[in-house]
């Protein structure tokens, strides 16, 4: 049963390798094995180590929490007081007298977690050095695989707590109090802090540092990862360079690595004169790492004539792993792409080439996925200087032995001269063709000069003719003209009688209205009245304007003709004819009457049946 859960675990590492990139599998097993099944007890229905890997295929949102538990971050400003007072006192003074005035101060802060430790060394090395010293000459970089830790340690933000072990002087001159119990870490000092995610089982180390700090990390690994960091650290260093761990790590294995400098402090040197061998082991892969093999022999010798090799080459082309780091880069590729020896270890993201002239982490991906060669032909990249090179660029997966995919590597071939060959042939393509085109049309012109000369004076006669029969046309339309203008002043004429003869006919029909002593309300067919003489004015308070064009139940005179609907549709539709009715009624003054209303019908003009309502007051 114990070997099924440690094949369990060992697939999980594995699938949290490949799947995310994180490499565990150099862990102490013991201290996985309790973090991961923390981690597991808090999820529920979770048995196994199989049922878990298939719990994070479902749930990609648990890796965070995972991982979050297996890195314990664990660290504090000046933690170990007594050893960071011997980095001041002895340590940087050392390192310091070792180097030249002008010459850069490189450190390098491993398993940083929340960056406490980083920013207490700025603030040693601020104060041995001066505000100016410290800005043009310190650069440190602080590194650790867990990213949210990383982006903690950007901001430079801790809690009263946190900085109760930074002394008092160092505190008031590094730290802003922003608001309650925040402490927000300087500009200056954050500026020379550079943080990146690294990882020290996969990733090549910083190089050519002078200090190196690497406090209680290693003893979360096994005894063949700790001597593979431990060899890169070696590699990382300069010369003079020092290494300062925690109080739970030690060195003993290692003496032929690293002397002691001070053992209570865990201070640390590199040792000198150490084989190319010893050297170059830490860039190997884990496989070949074996001391005494015949690879292991060698393995120096190889690594410089592959880097010759690969230099040689005509071609700018760089390699990155499975984590998408830059590892090797040609010369030609340092020339022409402006990838710097620095970026080396860096992600490929972080680099402006990944996204410029072309999208590269798709590619990249997509030659994973289909395990062949992606080549984009012909991509243009407009240089500083505002000219454009013109470059092949294939990506191509590489797989180790056992067909397993370990990386890519990206060449990018300049064909910027062929590109311009082939704009200028096709350019004289495109002038000879068009002076053929141009020849040909000014034969083709000649011809249609000749026949357009012959066709313009059988034009020209025909105008003429053309000219004779629109004059006569001409003359014909002016008569047409004349007619028509005599015919519309005998219309306008008539007009004009038919006016005269309505404005009489409405005159005397208006007369013949007023001159009635009963109120006259004349309707159409949709009962709208058409006439309202004055005396229906005087009686109801309506005047004749007011009641054209409106319907007689929307006048709201003093008169109930409500109770006459009955009767004036039956009038309306000829069914009775002359009815008088007697209604009360209350006329413009307000005062009740007794109206006398007769309903006439009549036939207008256009065949449609109208109301004539004869109203007079009886009392």
């Amino acid at each position: 049963m114990s070997s099924e859960r440690n094949a369990g675990l060992e697939s999980l590492l594995q699938y949290l390798k490949t799947s995310r990139g994180f490499d565990f599998t150099g862990y102490k097993r013991s201290t996985l094995t309790r973090r991961i099944l923390k981690r597991m007890a808090a999820v529920k229905n979770i048995k196994t180590y199989e049922d878990y890997q298939d719990y994070l295929e479902v749930h990609p949102e648990e890796f965070v929490t995972l991982f979050n538990t297996v890195l314990i971050n664990v660290t504090s400003f000046f933690r170990d007081t007594a050893a960071w007072d011997y980095v001041a006192g002895k340590v940087i003074p050392r390192m310091l007298k070792a180097k030249r005035p002008a010459d850069p101060i490189r450190v390098c802060c491993v398993g940083c977690a929340s960056g406490e430790e980083a920013y207490s060394v700025a603030m040693l090395l601020a104060e041995a050095l001066g505000e100016k010293g410290f800005r043009d000459r310190v650069k440190i970089y602080a590194t650790d695989i867990d990213a949210d830790a990383l982006a903690q340690a950007r901001h430079g933000i801790y809690n009263g707590k946190s900085v109760a072990a930074v002394p008092a002087k160092l505190r008031a001159k590094y730290f802003e109090n922003s608001y309650a119990d925040q402490f927000v870490v300087k500009g200056e000092l954050r500026r020379a802090v550079i943080f990146g995610r690294l990882d020290l089982v996969q990733d090549a180390p910083i190089s050519r540092l002078d200090l190196l700090i690497c406090r209680n990390t290693l003893m979360y690994f096994n005894a063949e990862a700790q001597a593979r960091i431990i060899a890169r650290f070696h590699f990382a260093l300069n010369d003079e360079g020092l290494l300062f761990l925690g109080k739970s790590e030690m060195l003993l294995s290692h003496s032929d690595l690293f002397k002691t400098v001070d053992l209570e402090s865990r201070i640390f040197s590199k040792a000198p004169n150490t084989a190319v061998r010893e050297r170059l082991l830490p860039l190997q892969p884990a496989s070949d790492a074996a001391a005494g093999t015949p690879a292991a022999n060698q393995f120096g010798h190889q690594i410089r004539m592959r880097e010759l090799a690969f230099n040689a080459v005509p071609v700018s082309q760089f390699v990155v792993d499975m984590s998408g780091r830059i590892v090797l880069v040609s010369a030609v590729a340092r020339a022409r792409l402006g990838i710097a020896p620095t970026d080396v270890g860096k992600p490929l993201q972080d680099l402006e080439i990944s996204f410029r002239p072309l999208e590269l982490r798709s590619l990249i991906q997509q030659a994973y996925a289909e395990r062949a060669p992606i080549a984009v032909p012909e991509v243009k990249r407009t240089k500083p200087g505002g000219t454009a090179e013109f470059f092949d660029v294939q990506v191509t997966p590489l797989q180790d032995d056992e067909k397993h995919t370990v990386g890519a590597t990206v060449s990018f071939v300049d064909v910027t001269r062929a590109q311009d060959l082939q704009n200028t042939l096709h350019q004289m393509n495109e002038k000879l063709e068009t002076t053929n085109e141009e020849l040909h049309s000014a034969n083709e012109e000649l011809e249609t000069t000749n026949e357009e000369l012959q066709s313009t004076n059988e034009e020209l006669e025909t105008t003429n003719e053309e000219l004779q029969s629109t004059n006569e046309e001409l003359e014909t339309m002016n008569e047409e003209l004349q007619a028509t203008n005599e015919e519309l002043e005998t219309t306008n004429d008539e007009l004009q009688m038919r006016t005269d003869e309505l404005n009489q006919a409405n005159a005397f029909m208006h007369a013949v209205l007023s001159s009635l002593r009963v109120g006259v309300a004349v309707t159409n067919s949709r009962l709208e009245v058409i006439a309202w003489n004055e005396t229906a004015e005087n009686m109801w308070g309506v005047r004749a304007k007011e009641a054209q064009g409106q319907s007689i139940y929307d006048l709201g005179i003093g008169l109930p003709l409500d109770k006459l609907n009955k009767q004036i549709r039956e009038c309306l539709n000829g069914k009775k004819d002359g009815d008088e009715h007697v209604l009360q009624a209350v006329n413009r003054r307000g005062k009740a009457i007794a109206c006398k209303v007769t309903c006439k019908a009549f036939t207008g003009t256009d065949g449609n049946r109208g109301v004539t309502l004869l109203m007079e007051q009886t009392q």
